[in-house]
């Protein structure tokens, strides 16, 4: 049931191109899946199968089918494509991929430093054929980039084939575009929202304050990533003023 109150913001449809959930599967199963499907499938545009879980997850295959069925968009973990590319068993993964019947794919360099011409080449690769999400940043805290590395990362990948550039956070929060306390980075999201564009990067924002402070700097239609399968309605509340942390972001004279 959808109510329609005064102030709600005018939230995207899929399929849309700002106001993006992703969303982080780390080992459900297939029942679970069928069951984030009947309440989350108009709210999720992106499923990743994280990091190497694909891998040990009974009924794999089935759960891409049930997504992709619900028009959710599935990927493998970034860090395993990582994991064949550093193995030189770069085909080995494109193999994986079509067994299991997924047409998105993550490019990362976050666990081990890729040259970004590599990087660069596997994503122009893969878009010949699939659907490339690119992440910038690294999971490692002692591997900090400048904000200009950033942009120029983001922009390169994008001209490479990526559809969007998702910013590293990890699944904890506290790396990449956040200290290591949780909190904002704000200086770097700045120069990346102005310089690289607000409908071209996914955030990741696994916490809640992560995803308000968002909400309230960009507005309902921000694009929000590593978002567990459990929040998903409640990310939808607050997207549309209706928990505490943006009750007043949308009512107007208030």
């Amino acid at each position: 049931m959808i109510i329609y109150l005064p102030g709600i913001p005018d939230r995207t449809a899929k399929p849309r191109n700002s106001g993006l959930t992703m969303v982080m599967d780390k080992g459900l199963s297939v029942r679970e899946a069928e069951d984030l499907m009947s309440v989350g499938s108009d709210y999720i545009d992106y499923l990743k199968l994280g990091f190497g879980t694909s891998v040990f997850t009974p009924g794999v295959k089935d759960k891409v089918r049930i997504y992709e069925s619900a028009g959710v968009m599935t990927y493998v973990g970034g860090t395993l494509f990582e994991a064949f590319v550093i193995r030189d068993m770069f085909d080995e993964y494109l193999d994986l991929i079509d067994k299991l019947g997924i047409k998105t794919v993550e490019v990362s360099d976050g666990s081990f430093e890729m040259d970004q011409e590599l990087k660069k080449g596997y994503i122009n690769r893969l878009s010949e054929d699939y659907y490339v999400l690119s992440e910038v940043g690294s999971k490692k805290k002692d591997v900090v980039y400048r904000p200009e590395e950033w942009v120029e990362m983001m922009v390169s990948e994008l001209e490479a084939g990526s559809k969007k550039v998702i910013a590293e956070a990890r699944e904890s929060g506290t790396t990449g575009i956040y200290n290591s306390d949780g909190s904002i980075n704000t200086v770097l999201i700045d120069k990346l929202s102005g310089e690289v564009g607000f409908d071209r990067i996914i955030w990741e924002a696994p916490l809640k304050s992560q995803q308000a402070w968002f909400i309230k700097q960009f507005g309902a239609n921000v694009n929000l990533g590593n978002i567990s399968p459990a929040e998903i309605i409640a990310l939808e509340s607050l997207r549309n003023g209706l928990r505490g942390d943006t009750f007043f972001q949308f009512l107007q004279g208030k």
